[in-house]
């Protein structure tokens, strides 16, 4: 509230008219104006709210009372009711409308603003006055955001004798008292709807069990549902907690006042003719509480609960969440005439206006003169800037230590794979074509009895067929360490002397054990490349392409380069792009050059950078086979190869058949939600389409920022999470802050690598950004409570 106005009515009588101070301040500050003025004798006014007043109680409503007396024998009509009540409001502002009250209507005329939010405090110890439905006044009616509450002439603040502590939920203790003839279970049903709240039932419980609980925990609020009732005669309120039991205030003191030193901020007591159940609680000095003034209906008691909640837990004050429950049950006045005359608030002059997020942070009630000076946003000052500063440090250090050791390496892995796979997708690579040897063509060679999945009889023809349409090079990405048959010396002379054929071969690693797969014996070593692949994540998931690499002396494949690198460099020599080497011994091809990854590159950290590795940068499509145009072998050779689809490209032949176990796990996953597996060939194809796209279509290789890039990136994410923490003190909206946060890390990481190739630093800079801010949040905490 912007606004803070007290309106004390002093000594009198309705018989010889109230003396009146006028108080006008902002909030948690001393007021800047104060004057007298009186409200005329007027014993009328009193009259005229009785006639309505018995009225409405001798309405035949469904309402929440117990043993309320009728006093007309003829049943009063709805639309009388409606006359009265509207009769009232006109004498009603006459009465404040008198030129002795007129000082006061034109300096709060003079004072406040249409846009204000106002908070008026009505302070009179004639409990009748108290009685009467003040927001009818047309001067409030005019400021749309304010807002009556009635209060006691005496009070004081309640010194809290608990710790102060930060509630992941708002504790609430809902009785649901007597339900003779109501539904409370509305009541309890709304309640749960709530968010964010641990909520404790007790339905029509013992004394002793009301009493135990009010004991034995910190609620902040109370609520009642049920049967209650004022006594006129010495304006004590009643609840009915049973079907056999009721009790008073004065009855649950001791429970109740603990209850309130504990932290209790709010009862509501959502039940009939509430006034006397207020001036009770007020010598125990609660925050605020919410009453009906009169009998309420069934329908119209849910119906304000409901409102008030939504309006509450969206976060605006008491007042104003009040305010627009009560205005919303004026869709029920032609069924329940005088709805929104019931609800009324009373307020400790002593404690600040309540709003749902306090009750989150629950921060100890300060001294009025501290509250008067104290800033709203001193969160900020209690945590600082430097500290700010100093904790996204120290964070961001820690974090790039774990990440140095490779703890968060197959968590960065795997953001990766996903950013990979929402990637848009890309046209399948023309200048390759893929000739697969599938399980059919496997059993379709069974009388040529193959020694492996490609005898030479149809390994003869389809070179044949493929020569005759002048493809670039050709490459056979299935092992032959075994010479031609005699009965084929026709392909065996094909392999000695074609310029466009490239076999492949198997490098050793005595190392894992692996003796290496020996070349075909027809082919020169300049017509060789080595078929090794990086798969050595912990996963086994192919991220990274091996170039090149110095052979180990007793290797029986002596190859240097790659398959895949001998046939983009055979393609790219007829477009005039030859292989060179900086000074420094990095590869280039055309303006492109080719910085190999290190142990520590990106979200790898100490891996095994052997030999000349890049990262593999698939492809985008539908799925890693959908590479290239594909054939398969008896496809060729049954003539239904053409000479566009060979005729320039790469064509690349290889096995899909399951039973030779060439597949390899890829980023991509199954419609089951699995790492979807190729076949070599189509592993093969890929990395191949990586270098041609780089050297001739200017798409940039995977690269990752340097180190200090890297930890500048993590470190700003982290400061911002602290940032968040000091600024926003409300969890809707530090939560809101966070998640938007979130998101555009995310969003950026995914920009970088779709539009510059370039893998940015994802989990280390989320958990960088959640940490400082976990971090600030608990430092506020530990503050509070010292």
């Amino acid at each position: 509230m912007d606004k803070l106005i007290i309106l004390k009515l002093g000594e009198g009588n309705f018989e010889q008219g109230f003396t009146v101070t006028l108080q006008i301040g902002n909030e948690n500050v001393r007021p800047t104006v104060e004057i007298t003025g009186e409200l005329p004798p007027n014993p009328e006014i009193l009259r005229d709210y009785h006639r309505w007043q018995s009225i409405y109680r001798n309405l035949r409503l469904p309402s929440r009372p117990i043993g309320l007396p009728k006093e007309l024998n003829q049943v009063p009509s709805l639309e009388y009711c409606q006359q009265v009540s509207e009769e009232f409001k006109v004498s009603f502002n006459t009465w404040l409308a008198s030129d002795s009250f007129r000082s006061i209507r034109e300096k709060l005329l003079e004072k406040l603003m249409l846009a204000d939010n106002i908070r008026m405090l009505l302070q009179t110890k004639d409990l009748r006055l108290q009685k009467f439905p003040w927001h009818l006044w047309d001067l409030l009616e005019r400021y749309p955001q304010a807002e009556i509450a009635m209060s006691a002439p005496a009070y004081e603040q309640v010194n809290l004798n608990r710790i102060a502590t930060t509630y992941d939920k708002v504790k609430i203790l809902a009785i649901l008292g007597n339900s003779q003839g109501i539904d409370t279970k509305a009541d309890q049903a709304l309640l749960n709807l709530l968010p964010n709240t641990d909520i404790t039932f007790l339905v029509e419980p013992q004394c002793l069990d009301l009493t135990d609980q009010l004991w034995d925990q910190n609620w902040q609020i109370l609520f009642f549902a049920g049967h209650s009732s004022t006594q006129e005669t010495n304006q004590t309120g009643r609840i009915y907690i049973n079907q056999t039991e009721s009790l008073t205030i004065s009855q649950l003191k001791y429970a109740l006042k603990k209850a309130v030193e504990r932290g209790l901020q709010l009862a509501i007591f959502n039940s009939c003719d509430g006034l006397g159940l207020a001036w009770e609680f007020a010598d125990l000095h609660i925050p605020q509480i919410i009453v009906m003034r009169e009998p309420v209906p069934d329908r119209v008691a849910q119906q304000f609960l409901k409102y008030f909640l939504e309006a509450f837990a969206r976060g605006g004050s008491l007042y104003l969440a009040v305010r627009e429950a009560r205005e919303r049950l004026q869709g029920l006045e032609n069924q329940f005439p005088c709805a929104t005359w019931l609800p009324v608030i009373f307020q400790n002059p002593a404690e600040m206006v309540l709003n749902w997020g306090k009750l989150f942070r629950n921060t100890p009630n300060l001294p009025a003169s501290l509250s008067q000076t104290t800033p709203v946003r001193g969160t900020t000052n209690r945590l600082g800037f430097s500290l700010i500063l100093l904790t996204s440090m120290v964070v961001t250090g820690i974090l790039i230590g774990i990440r140095y050791l490779g703890v968060l390496q197959p968590l960065e892995l795997n953001a990766f794979d996903q950013l990979v796979r929402l990637r848009p997708p890309e046209k399948p690579d023309s200048r390759l074509l893929v000739v697969t040897v599938t399980e059919e063509d496997v059993q379709a060679q069974k009388p040529e009895k193959p020694q492996g999945s490609l005898s030479d009889k149809s390994l003869g023809q389809l070179l044949e067929k493929l020569e005759a349409y002048q493809p670039q090079v050709i490459g056979l990405d299935i092992y032959r360490d075994y010479p031609v048959a005699k009965d084929y010396p026709a392909l065996a002379e094909r392999m000695r002397k074609s310029d466009r054929f490239v076999g492949v071969c198997q490098l050793s690693d005595p190392q894992a054990g692996k003796p290496g797969v020996k070349p075909p014996p027809e082919l020169s070593s300049q017509n060789l490349g080595f078929s090794d692949i990086v798969a050595t994540d912990s996963d086994n998931v192919v991220r990274r392409q091996l170039l090149a690499l110095t052979p180990s002396p007793s290797s029986p494949c002596t190859a240097p380069y790659a398959l895949n690198v001998e046939l983009a460099l055979r393609y790219l020599h007829t477009k005039g792009i030859r292989l060179q080497f900086t000074s420094d011994g990095a590869w280039k091809l055309g303006k492109l050059t080719f910085k190999p990854i290190e142990a520590h590159t990106g979200g790898y950290q100490g891996v095994d950078a052997f030999g000349h590795q890049i990262l593999l940068n698939y492809r985008s499509s539908p799925s890693p086979e959908a590479i290239a145009p594909s054939m398969t072998l008896q496809q060729v050779l049954r003539g239904k190869l053409n000479a566009n689809a060979v005729k320039d490209k790469i064509v690349i032949i290889g096995t899909t058949a399951e039973t030779f176990g060439d597949y390899w796990l890829t980023p991509y996953i199954t419609p089951q939600g699995k790492l979807q597996a190729i076949p070599g060939v189509f592993l093969q194809a890929q990395m191949v389409s990586q270098l041609l796209s780089a050297a001739l279509d200017g798409q940039p290789l995977l690269w990752t920022w340097p180190l200090w890039c890297e930890v500048i990136w993590i470190w700003g994410w982290s400061f911002l999470g602290g940032l968040f923490t000091a600024y926003l003190h409300r969890f809707i909206y530090l939560s809101l802050a966070g998640g938007i946060a979130i998101i555009s890390l995310y969003v950026s990481c995914f920009i970088f690598l779709i539009v510059y190739s370039c893998w940015v630093p994802l989990i280390p800079t989320m958990l960088a950004l959640v940490g400082n801010g976990l971090i600030a949040i608990t430092y506020l905490n530990r503050k509070f409570k010292n």
